[in-house]
């Protein structure tokens, strides 16, 4: 199994998919009506046990110890079975893995058990991004945006909006950044999506003031190498030859193998 390198599209579980999420429990508490949520005090000693367990497989995902993650994700279901962030988690850690159909049958699994999480509809939303199923990804962020108790909707507007790029719906793209910049003015990821959307109209203008606000929020050390290659092609579009080998020098040093410096050396500055 090879290690899956992540895409701008990939997110991390936030903290509220760890255990006890709102709505992930199937059956009622005893003495309540169907109707009403299960919440953090309810939490019985194996429900904690099963949270604790998948913090730590998340721990141990983000480190890239996906054979330890998986094992924790097993002791967490061990515990509770139908506890549908655990099969989020695994959906995340089999992502990294390569293992496309395993994750694809746990994130399936998560909302079956789960249909009304947006965290778990965002990330199975980049998933599918991630694997060039672009209209099903917009389905699932369009359904995590429409649930009122979403508390993080920028995460899903700005997903969708590097979606939409990559189906090169970029009408639908510029409509997603502009409601999250609604919401997080600031946005590094508004910015780079923004001027992503304006190079591939050809306006250049205006995707050098993006990305113009993004290298000004943001240090040059900290860019992506996709983020990187595409302030290199629109400051040369603009003709600003002494940021464009700033730049260039970036990229460079930093991600010398990367397929965008590759492109570089080639001169592919209009794929």
């Amino acid at each position: 199994m090879t290690a899956r390198r992540a895409s701008p599209l990939a997110l991390l579980l936030c903290a509220a998919l760890l255990g006890a999420c709102a709505g992930t429990g199937k059956q009622p508490l005893p003495g309540t009506s169907s109707t009403e949520l299960k919440t953090a005090s309810d939490a019985t000693d194996t429900d904690k046990l099963a949270s604790i367990r998948l913090e730590l497989a998340i721990g141990y995902y983000q480190t890239g110890n996906y054979d330890v993650a998986l094992d924790e994700v097993k002791k967490a279901l061990a515990a509770s079975p139908d506890l549908a962030d655990a099969y989020g988690v695994r959906a995340l850690i089999y992502t990294a893995m390569d293992e496309m159909v395993l994750a694809d049958e746990n994130y399936q699994r998560a909302m079956r058990l789960a249909p009304n999480n947006p965290e778990l509809r965002n990330n199975y939303g980049s998933f599918l991004c991630q694997n060039g199923r672009y209209d099903q990804g917009l389905a699932q962020f369009q359904a995590a945006l429409s649930n009122p108790r979403y508390h993080s909707p920028v995460k899903a507007m700005v997903n969708a909006g590097g979606c939409a790029n990559l189906a090169k719906k970029f009408d639908l793209a510029e409509r997603y950044f502009l409601e999250a910049q609604k919401l997080e003015p600031e946005l590094p990821a508004i910015f780079s999506g923004l001027a992503r959307v304006y190079f591939q109209r050809r306006d250049y203008q205006r995707a050098g003031f993006f990305i113009n606000r993004l290298t000004q929020l943001s240090k040059l050390d900290t860019l992506s190498a996709d983020v990187l290659w595409l302030a290199i092609r629109i400051e040369r579009k603009l003709g600003n030859r002494p940021l464009e080998t700033s730049l260039v020098t970036q990229l460079s040093r930093r991600f010398p193998n990367s397929a965008e410096f590759a492109a570089f050396q080639r001169g592919a500055y209009d794929e």
